[in-house]
């Protein structure tokens, strides 16, 4: 692959149209050619949506490949996609703290359409499998081997039982153990193994309650397991009532409380109950050697529990009745307590309340984020708001950073204050630590060197940056194996970054003196490679543990030699798809018209021989503050091609040029929506003039698509330019006034800036989307604000007012496309309608 600077000539493009607010342009009919597709299992409203077939004879007299009509079943794309999906992906790689083993998680590409099926509870924000009492969600890891670092020997699978599905593995701070679950019909358990005899046990039956993520972590000293465990003494779950009980009531008090549009909320008491019964755990602390699990705790509903650094004590936050309809049960109310091995109850800490009346873009008032302090015993650390959590307010310091003493008897400690919110704290040796804070409006962040010896906390600034600003960015500090310090030597810490610049991303390894600030680069990736630095194998930084991959070379860990220059392979995981490797790949650099640069990655299909190509764009609209951060260039030409999922990339295979990735920048800081639309078609037009000056793109033959924002980036570039032929929505938001309350980066709500929730919103100007539109959407679509009653309803705006499009709704899948039925038929909808509005197979053989 090369980088190439190109000037952009203008191809024969009509210019794009200019949208006022608030203007709603007459309605114009259209030759209508439109149906929905209705998978198995949608119910409902989307089983009555009217089918208007009779246009596709069009499409047939040129020759087309109809789109199945009626649709009842699922379709698979060209057989050289299925081949690439169906191809083993390389495992999963985590390294152990003692940096001596590596854990690889084997793993399969898809689940099944039945998998992906299984039972689904939508309770307080979260999704529980019923079943297996954890998170919905099949899982994807087939097996679990280990590697020694050093190459001595060769990988060691695990002898582990057929059938469930099991997670990542989880090293003990030793490095002596792994812990991962399993997920049965008989619910959840917990296993192990030494990492070296390779023999792994089951510690606890399907007792786990994993509703909350992983149901069991290592305690700090090794050898226990803090865990969650279903109550024995459980009964069955409760049944719906077969009468309603009463209404359900919700009531406002008169203060301003706006909320997000959050999905799989509670909805009536039954919920309540459901919730309740599936969250409520008992805390215990297994031995990892007998797996004897000896209960601490009564039952409750614990939002976290963590052990702290000396093992003594466990810090409990435990969730408090009302639950709300209104957010999810992460800003639940809740009282943190501090708890001993036995479960007593040391000290109730705080109590926060409900979160509904968080401001945008705030935090809670008052207490927040509480978690041991790294480096300390038994010290319990959290934030405290000075501005009522109002980003808003006008203050002088709006976050205090406090610590509570063992044994918590006494008055809180602060120890930092900072001018803008509080971002965390990483501790070093002895009394050095690093804290950050960051003001979203100038988006500035801080880094201070804090003296922790001192009280309160002694600081001196060591960084302020723009936190877009990808070319300063001096990097982050490389943490012990254990994660809880910076890796020190002396005055000297070690950073690894990404090393963007306008070549792209070349990751680096530095390491700082914290008193002088002389910085010194120990290593950087090649300029035909992309390597970062995945773990230091010595504390003086001169071993290290790599992941290498170039343009032709699938991702491999190696053991670099920084002072030989050395690289020895440590694995050797081959190209999961070979069939791709003629394809071609140019970086490129170019402006929009207000010359804000741009970049991007043109991908060629294999064997291309210079003539004009159908193209797709497919992109995602980022905010930013100036131009200068947005023009940056983002990536790297060096990365491997892999594919996977419902991607894009496979045009590819069908004989389309895709240009990936080129940026659509929104500037103007949290004003930049204001000219959303005309930014958006601006780069859009760059986009499409250098694709066609560089004679690759036939400028009658291009189309857009996008997922979740990039769907709502499309849908308006449709409505609002004649720049393409036709578009792919996935999972996208289409009205804007149905997330009143913000989205993105926009923290106006709409009643504060109506008028720009209008012009945003291509449903308003579905009477200009003129060109074919292909809306794919996961029935079950979990993420905030992007509804599938968004797709359905530019659907039906679209029909009504005479467009071209399709929908097509996927049952049991989210925000992505999970399942391998899913994922199949995705790919097949979306190659043929490509082939058909785009390339034009039909067209171009009944003129030949």
């Amino acid at each position: 692959m090369k980088m190439v600077r190109r000037p952009c000539a203008s191809p024969r493009q009509p210019a794009p149209r200019s949208v006022p607010a608030r203007t709603v342009p007459a309605r114009r009919a259209f030759a209508s050619s439109l149906r929905l597709v209705v998978l198995p299992g949608a119910t409902g409203a989307r089983s009555a949506f009217a089918v208007a077939a009779a246009p596709l004879a069009v499409a047939g007299a040129f020759g087309a490949p109809a789109l199945a009509q009626g649709q009842t079943g699922y379709r698979e794309p060209p057989p050289d996609v299925v081949e690439i999906l169906d191809a083993p992906p390389p495992p999963l790689v985590v390294a152990s703290p003692d940096r001596r083993w590596l854990a690889l998680s084997h793993r399969k590409t898809m689940p099944s359409i039945e998998e992906q099926s299984q039972p689904m509870l939508r309770l307080a924000g979260r999704r529980i499998n019923p079943v297996t009492n954890g998170r919905f969600g099949p899982a994807m890891i087939t097996g679990i081997a280990l590697l020694q670092v050093d190459g001595s020997q060769d990988e060691r699978a695990l002898d582990l039982p057929e059938g469930g599905g099991w997670s990542a593995p989880d090293f003990s701070p030793d490095g002596d153990m792994i812990a991962f679950e399993r997920a049965t019909a008989e619910g959840m358990e917990l296993w192990a193994a030494d990492v070296a005899s390779a023999e792994a046990r089951r510690l606890v039956g399907p007792r786990l309650n994993g509703v909350r993520g992983r149901a069991c972590e290592w305690m700090p000293r090794g050898g226990e397991l803090l865990c969650r465990l279903v109550p024995q003494d459980r009964g069955p779950a409760p049944e719906m009532p077969s009468t309603p009980t009463g209404p359900v009531v919700q009531e406002s008090e008169g203060r301003s409380s706006p909320v997000r549009t959050y999905q799989d909320l509670l909805k009536s008491p039954h919920d309540v109950a459901l919730y309740e019964h599936y969250a409520t755990a008992r805390i215990a602390i297994v031995d990892a050697a007998s797996g004897d699990a000896r209960p601490v705790s009564a039952p409750g509903v614990f939002a976290s529990v963590e052990a702290s650094p000396s093992g003594n004590l466990i810090l409990v936050e435990r969730l408090e009745k009302p639950f709300s309809y209104l957010v999810p049960d992460r800003l639940f109310a809740r009282s943190v307590e501090v708890w001993d091995r036995e479960g007593r109850v040391v000290r109730q800490v705080h109590k926060i309340g409900l979160g509904e009346g968080i401001p945008i873009g705030g935090v809670y008032d008052g207490p927040r984020g509480h978690h041991w302090m790294d480096g300390e015993d038994d010290v319990l650390a959290y934030t405290e708001a000075l501005d009522g959590g109002n980003p808003r307010a006008q203050v002088e310091a709006r976050d205090r950073f406090m610590a509570l003493r063992a044994p918590f008897d006494g008055p809180a400690e602060e120890l930092v204050r900072t001018e803008f919110r509080f971002m965390g704290m990483t501790r070093g040796a002895d009394e050095l630590a690093f804290a950050t804070e960051y003001d979203r409006p100038s988006r500035t962040l801080r880094t201070w060197k804090v003296d922790t010896g001192q009280r309160p906390f002694a600081t001196e600034l060591l960084w302020e940056r723009n936190a877009e600003d990808r070319y300063g960015d001096p990097g982050a500090p490389v943490m012990t194996p254990k994660g809880d310090r910076m890796v020190q030597r002396g005055d000297w810490i070690y950073l690894r970054g990404a090393g963007a610049s306008d070549e792209g991303d070349r990751p680096f390894l530095d390491r700082m003196n914290v008193e002088t600030g002389e910085t010194e680069r120990l290593f950087q990736s090649g300029a035909e490679s992309y390597e970062t630095v995945v773990a230091l194998l010595d504390d003086q930084g001169r071993r290290v543990l790599t992941r290498h991959e170039s343009k032709t070379e699938p991702p491999n860990y190696f053991v670099r030699n920084l002072e030989s220059e050395e690289r020895q392979a440590v694995t050797r995981f081959p190209d999961p798809a070979p069939q791709l490797a003629g394809i071609g790949r140019e970086f490129v650099v170019y402006e929009r018209e207000d010359g804000v640069q741009l970049s991007g990655t043109l991908y060629l299909p294999a064997g291309y021989d210079g003539e004009r190509l159908p193209t797709v764009v497919w992109a995602y609209p980022r905010e930013y503050a100036n131009a200068r951060t947005a023009g940056q260039v983002r990536g790297s030409p060096n990365r491997f091609a892999r594919i996977g999922g419902a991607s894009h990339m496979f045009f590819l295979t069908q004989g389309y040029a895709v240009f990936d990735g080129p940026t659509m920048p929104i500037i103007g800081g949290d004003v930049a929506n204001d000219t959303y639309v005309e930014q958006l078609v601006s780069s859009a037009k760059a986009a499409v003039e250098l694709v066609v000056s560089m004679g690759v793109a036939d400028p009658e033959r291009i189309g857009i698509g996008g997922h979740s924002y990039g769907a709502f980036m499309t849908a308006n570039l449709l409505a609002h330019s004649d720049l393409f032929q036709a578009g792919i929505a996935r999972s996208g938001a289409y009205n804007r006034t149905l997330t009143p309350f913000g989205f993105q980066s926009e923290r106006r709500t709409f009643w504060e800036a109506p008028d720009l929730y209008f012009a945003m919103s291509p449903f308003m100007h579905a009477d200009d989307v003129d060109e074919p539109m292909l809306m794919i959407h996961g029935a079950a679509d979990n993420n905030s604000g992007t509804f599938p009653v968004q797709s359905e309803r530019m659907y039906h705006a679209v029909k009504g007012l005479g467009g071209k499009a399709r929908l097509v709704m996927l049952p049991a899948e989210s925000h992505g496309y999970r399942a391998r039925e899913s994922v199949l038929h995705a790919l097949a909808e979306m190659i043929e309608w490509f082939d058909r509005y785009v390339k034009k197979e039909g067209e171009r053989r009944a003129a030949s």
